[in-house]
């Protein structure tokens, strides 16, 4: 394959398209006269959308990577030369032969509350059904407020949102601000869509903690793949890979996955990497948390999730 042209696979959503459009601009952007194809490429998350994540188990591990394996054999096969990720969706130890070539810079970290009218966490009503995808959010919510019902949603973007909506709405549905963002739905704390206008309650990251990677765009590729590398790697973010680097080897750690229940917020202050995590009890989501925070040097993310994650007590 000519090293002027480089092939970008992609899950087929909307978001994902944009994301892969965000990551052309910029290669062409740094690499002026390279040829960029995009390749979209059906993951298991996206053909199985009947399935909740809890029934994956059967099928395929979620935390092994449901929405980025078929990507990677892609790779493996020469088939593409990249794969355009949602960080949050990447496992924390990737397979052998991969490896994350760049980051962009992130996106807003927060989680956002969607309702029909202006509530917040506090005034939703009692036992309120709120939609979410992710075991995170369930549980941070459910320790705010135990009296709320958990929904489990699947479907992209737009689709989530409109569970606010029609005939068996939900009281409220909480996604990721980047993805709204990147898609033009949210503008400051209203979100417009088929119409209507919906309430956007943009959450404080250090009470109502993110993913790990959460707001980050990632690019892999396969390693010893040079050249491919070096043009991916021009359009790293320093900043957003010292963080992720850090919330992922947390992650890793701990054993955890992308739909394990545990938050995690950085942030760079003064060339110190602050680092807070809540950590819940897969076993039972009704037990306290354990709440820790540290900070470290920027040169040293690793290290400092190596003491956030003993200092859990969860390391074996």
């Amino acid at each position: 394959m000519s090293q002027l042209t480089l092939i970008l696979g992609t899950r087929g959503s909307e978001l994902a398209l944009t994301q892969t459009e965000t990551v052309t601009r910029e290669l062409l952007q740094a690499h002026p006269g390279l040829q960029v194809e995009r390749r979209i490429i059906h993951t298991s998350g996206d053909k199985r959308q009947d399935l909740r994540f809890s029934e994956f188990s059967d099928v395929a591990q979620v935390d092994k990577g449901i929405f980025i394996k078929e990507l990677e054999i892609a790779l493996e096969k020469g088939e593409i030369d990249a794969a355009v990720h949602s960080l949050k969706d990447m496992p924390s130890d990737l397979a052998s032969g991969f490896q994350i070539a760049a980051v962009l810079p992130r996106a807003p970290i927060e989680d956002v509350l969607i309702t029909r009218e202006a509530y917040t966490l506090e005034t939703l009503p009692k036992g309120a059904r709120v939609g979410t995808s992710s075991v995170r959010r369930a549980a941070q919510l459910k320790w705010l407020r135990p009296d709320v019902e958990i929904v489990e949603i699947r479907g992209n973007v737009p689709t989530r949102v409109k569970k606010v909506l029609g005939e068996q709405a939900l009281d409220a549905v909480m996604l990721a601000a980047a993805g709204l963002i990147r898609l033009g739905l949210m503008r400051g704390d209203v979100i417009e869509i088929d119409g209507f206008s919906l309430h956007a309650l943009t959450l404080d990251p250090v009470k109502f903690l993110p993913a790990a990677g959460q707001g980050a765009i990632a690019i892999e590729c396969r390693m010893g793949d040079e050249a491919t590398y070096a043009k991916l790697r021009a359009l790293n973010h320093a900043g957003t890979e010292t963080r992720v680097t850090a919330e992922r080897e947390f992650l890793r750690l701990l054993g955890a996955g992308c739909q394990t229940p545990v938050g995690a917020h950085t942030w760079i202050k003064d060339d110190q990497l602050h680092f807070a995590v809540r950590v819940f009890d897969e076993a039972d989501l009704s037990t306290k948390p354990k709440e820790l925070e540290m900070s470290g040097p920027v040169s040293e993310p690793k290290q400092l999730a190596a003491k956030l994650a003993d200092a859990t007590g969860r390391v074996s």
